[in-house]
């Protein structure tokens, strides 16, 4: 359960501004990785706030624009698919948290990092395993994280229909292998994800 005030336990004379940081998309089989970073100001209530596996997709758009428009400061940055492959979807998340916390204005002085690892960071940093169902400002950035990918993912299914990327958001679903068995991969599936969705085998 979301505890409001939760980041006001990590304020100090040298730490006054709080962001929460969330990323979304380390599953799927294709796209980038998305992460955000979001600042709330202290007292801040929004009804329905949660994490965003929570919720529907009609609650997450309606709260994300109240979260952008309410927050002090956000950012929403990526990953790329290339990016993935290259240094595998844990640093490539990681890489993605840190740039959406350097694109904050203004910045942050200390960051709430969902999950278990908070290496890499240029300012302090905490991990907290289940930081999207306890701290405001983290269930934010996990919704404006996985809305931002969502609808990227729009985008790819326009861009390649016969994936069912709006459908499935690129997780490996029956309709999904199917597509991939019939058309192969196309260029924003991650490769060695495919191959071990198929052939249960790193590439």
């Amino acid at each position: 359960m979301l505890e409001y005030g939760f980041e006001q336990q990590f304020l100090s004379e040298n730490i006054r501004l709080v962001c929460g940081v969330d990323e979304a998309g380390r599953g799927p089989l294709a796209g980038p990785v998305f992460a955000a970073a979001c600042i709330l100001p202290r007292g801040f209530v929004l009804e329905g706030l949660d994490d965003s596996k929570k919720l529907t997709e009609k609650k997450r758009e309606a709260l994300f624009d109240k979260i952008t428009k309410g927050a002090v400061a956000y950012a929403i940055a990526s990953a790329s698919v290339e990016e993935i492959e290259e240094m595998n979807i844990l640093n490539a998340a990681l890489l993605a948290m840190r740039r959406a916390i350097e694109a904050l204005e203004p910045r942050a002085d200390f960051a709430l990092i969902d999950g278990n690892v908070d290496r890499g960071f240029a300012l302090p940093a905490k991990a907290i395993v289940g930081g999207d169902a306890l701290a405001p400002s983290i269930a934010a950035a996990s919704i404006l994280a996985k809305v931002a990918r969502d609808r990227v993912c729009y985008e790819l299914d326009r861009e390649y229909p016969q994936y069912g990327f709006a459908k499935h958001k690129g997780y490996g679903t029956k309709l999904h292998k199917e597509a991939l068995l019939a058309h192969g991969p196309s260029p924003v599936h991650r490769p060695t994800f495919v191959h071990s969705f198929l052939y249960g085998k790193k590439k």
